[in-house]
């Protein structure tokens, strides 16, 4: 699953348009001479506007002179009012006679009055606002795209969740190891709560803290961290900022426990064509080096967010009997493998295989979704933590990002340290 954005973020709907240059066409470029039957020339632009030098132009419109020239068989100028009035004032002497109300009417037959124009501008208007609010809540409602967008530009993401001050953190160690389930070196990142302190070397006790196993004996319980598309195990500090977070937890007096990230690539969690299989990892070279530091692995709890998210669900469906509760934040999920982001799957059969989206929960594993109503993996999480009969849930104003997963962790957290308390 991809992180940042997973995917997604299907980010904010824009108004596209179209850029074109400039009509560099005038007017008056490109005039066309059309001369009548009688050979006079008649001024027309080449895009059909009269032309302004007072000739009549193709259509018989009157020009500026409001005169216009017709040539009689004989080839002899005949001057008329463009209307067919009488001949115009000076031209034979007789005064021009008035257009008589019929007339008038007639003439005005066909031409839109002011009132038609305004009303059916008003209508036009009001019809394509409806269009549009009708087109807004479509996509709203996602049955057209762009659903994250627009609500991303009518919600926004919401405050970023902002790390905790003022705590005393607990030891956060970083190790780098070779991976023969990956074929790669690969880096395991360890947050403690406070109190807690890795083994050193040599076996000695950590002054002024304790070992993975507590003073009663009771082995440190743990929560695997899986990161998102394009992030790595260092997420868990540098992004997440959760040694902070999981030291305010504790101070307000959740049960407490480890959290482990290992770098898994752009794997999506699962075994690939190409022989990477960062689940064998997690199972094979992970938990036991972690069982080394003295925590509990027989049963652990897994947080993760996009393709981390998906990676936790994964998981648990495959191995209930080792993973107690999965607390997921905007996990990458889709319907079918033609919806899936490119590289996520090796193929269709792949995809069938490790599917998590319409497979139901797994047998004793507690659920928690969370994900940001502009998240554009917001709709298939509704649609898994109904499927999962999510214990608890978080769909608040959100988008996939940092701020968004920080915002939602402090409430994962207490939820995460029931489960494994239980």
């Amino acid at each position: 699953m991809r992180s940042g954005l997973g995917p997604e973020q299907r980010s904010t709907p824009r108004a596209v348009g179209g850029t074109g240059g400039p009509d560099d066409t005038h007017p008056l470029k490109g005039a066309a001479r059309e001369h009548p039957a009688g050979g006079a020339a008649g001024g027309r632009t080449a895009d059909g506007a009269p032309a302004a030098d007072g000739a009549r132009t193709a259509h018989g419109a009157r020009t500026a002179r409001g005169v216009a020239r017709e040539h009689s068989a004989d080839g002899t100028a005949d001057e008329r009012e463009a209307d067919g009035g009488p001949p115009a004032s000076g031209s034979t002497g007789v005064p021009p006679r008035l257009p008589s109300l019929q007339e008038r009417l007639r003439a005005e037959e066909g031409r839109p009055s002011r009132r038609r124009v305004l009303v059916a501008g008003a209508g036009a208007v009001l019809g394509v606002a409806g269009l549009a609010a009708a087109a807004s809540g479509a996509v709203y409602e996602g049955w057209l795209p762009g659903r994250p967008r627009l609500i991303r530009a009518m919600e926004g993401c919401g405050a970023p969740g902002t790390p905790p001050t003022g705590v005393s953190e607990g030891p956060v160690t970083t190790t780098t190891f070779r991976s023969a389930a990956r074929g790669r070196d690969v880096s395991l990142v360890v947050a403690y709560p406070p109190g807690y302190a890795p083994p050193p070397v040599g076996g000695a006790g950590a002054a002024g803290g304790r070992r993975g196993t507590g003073a009663s004996g009771v082995r440190l319980p743990l929560c695997l961290v899986l990161h998102g598309r394009g992030g790595s195990a260092r997420d868990l500090a540098a992004g997440l900022a959760a040694p902070a977070y999981l030291a305010a937890a504790t101070a307000a007096g959740i049960a407490p426990f480890a959290l482990a990230a290992v770098d898994g690539g752009e794997t999506y969690w699962h075994r690939r064509a190409d022989g990477d299989d960062p689940e064998k990892m997690l199972l094979d070279e992970v938990l036991p080096r972690l069982a080394a530091q003295g925590m509990r692995v027989d049963r652990f709890a897994v947080l993760g967010w996009s393709m981390g998210g998906y990676g936790g669900l994964l998981l648990a469906r495959r191995h209930p009997d080792r993973v107690v509760a999965v607390a997921a934040s905007s996990p990458a999920v889709w319907d079918g493998y033609r919806d899936a982001a490119p590289g996520a799957f090796d193929s269709a059969a792949d995809f069938a295989a490790n599917r998590v989206l319409g497979v139901g929960p797994a047998r004793g594993v507690t659920y928690r979704i969370d994900c940001g109503n502009a998240d554009p993996f917001s709709r298939p999480a509704h649609e898994l933590a109904t499927q999962l009969g999510a214990a608890e849930r978080g769909f608040p104003v959100g988008c996939h990002d940092f701020g968004f997963w920080r915002r939602q962790l402090p409430t994962q957290l207490a939820f995460l340290a029931r489960t494994l308390s239980d």
